[in-house]
């Protein structure tokens, strides 16, 4: 999660902040068959993305590898969804081959559309204070003017966000207020995600892990009780049978010569035991990465394979991940 136009991130995290999410962009599924469309397809419960609640989801590969790692937002009939701006044309010519079993049942991209995060508390009731007080846990959404504001998971340090999605216009006041709010960099947001646990798919991640690997069943991505859909029988293959093996974790280094890169491997001496998903850098010379890793090798030696001589250690998430005490019989 580099951010080449500012590569280092803000330590400490600036708040309040807000940033435009450049590196993301929202499609818009609409017509009759949205619903049915979607819940074949995603790890969510579709019934339970309102305008009240704005899920997180996944979409899998019949090996239960996911391709795509998103939030979906009922805005009306249609359902909006976010995307790296880098998967975006594949995933969408993806999708596109399943919607052509619903006539009339559109997936286009918004292209005036956009997402501001929000970073601290602060900042989200500077701008729509009446809308706050409504969000009270990750998912909470609630529709005001330009759009849908959407809280998001805390990092474990304890910044509360949010996300503006702004499909609409907004008033001269709203867009003061906005205007008014320190701008921030996409780094410190990739940050910020990274302290909240939250990953993102990049081209050498995608299709490489089960939801579950990338803790999306502790971010709200992953309703166990839903019917079949795509990859569905190895992710509840996997929950039911507890043969989860490796999952996300924070680590971090307080100096890096060079950051690690997504898709790179974490070593354990001469044993690959992870995958880095995320990284970023920050102003100290200090960064932090999210990773994949074999639970039986957290607790050991890792440094990053492009730089051996870094130690990483663990940092903490804002949530628990049970399946860790847990043992099986596969690491699938």
């Amino acid at each position: 999660m580099s951010d080449t136009e500012h590569p280092a991130a803000g330590h400490p995290l600036p708040q309040p902040a807000r940033v435009t999410l450049s590196d993301r962009v929202i499609a818009r599924i609409s017509g009759p068959g949205t619903d049915k469309f979607l819940q074949g397809q995603f790890s969510q419960q579709i019934d339970d993305v309102t305008e009240s609640h704005s899920p997180r989801a996944a979409a899998c590969t019949p090996k239960g590898r996911a391709y795509c790692l998103t939030r979906l937002v009922r805005e009306g009939e249609d359902v909006l969804m976010e995307l790296p701006s880098e998967l975006a044309e594949d995933t969408v010519n993806h999708l596109r081959k399943y919607l052509m079993l619903f006539r009339g049942t559109s997936m286009e991209m918004e292209t005036g559309a956009r997402i501001i995060g929000l970073m601290g508390e602060a900042t989200a009731k500077q701008l729509l204070p009446e809308a706050v007080e409504q969000l009270s846990s990750p998912g909470d959404s609630v529709v005001v003017q330009g759009g849908h504001l959407i809280r998001t998971m805390s990092t474990a340090e304890g910044m509360v966000r949010y996300e503006f999605w702004l499909t609409g216009n907004v008033d001269e006041a709203l867009q003061k207020a906005l205007d008014d709010i320190p701008e921030a960099t996409l780094a410190d947001w990739h940050a910020s995600e990274i302290a909240a646990g939250v990953a993102a798919l990049t081209p050498a991640t995608k299709e490489g892990f089960v939801p579950q690997m990338l803790n999306w069943q502790h971010v709200g991505g992953v309703h166990f009780k839903k019917g079949c859909y795509t990859g569905q029988e190895v992710i509840a293959r996997m929950h039911f049978l507890g043969q989860l093996k490796k999952s996300l974790f924070r680590l971090g280094t307080s100096q890096a010569a060079s950051l690690p890169v997504s898709g790179e491997a974490i070593m354990n001496g001469d044993r690959s035991v992870g995958t880095v998903i995320n990284s970023v850098g920050f102003s100290d010379g200090s960064a932090e990465l999210l990773a994949v890793v074999r639970h039986d090798a957290a607790g050991l030696s890792l440094a990053p394979e492009s730089a051996t001589d870094t130690a990483l250690s663990l940092r903490p998430l804002p949530y628990e991940v049970p399946e860790r005490e847990q043992t099986g019989t596969s690491d699938t």
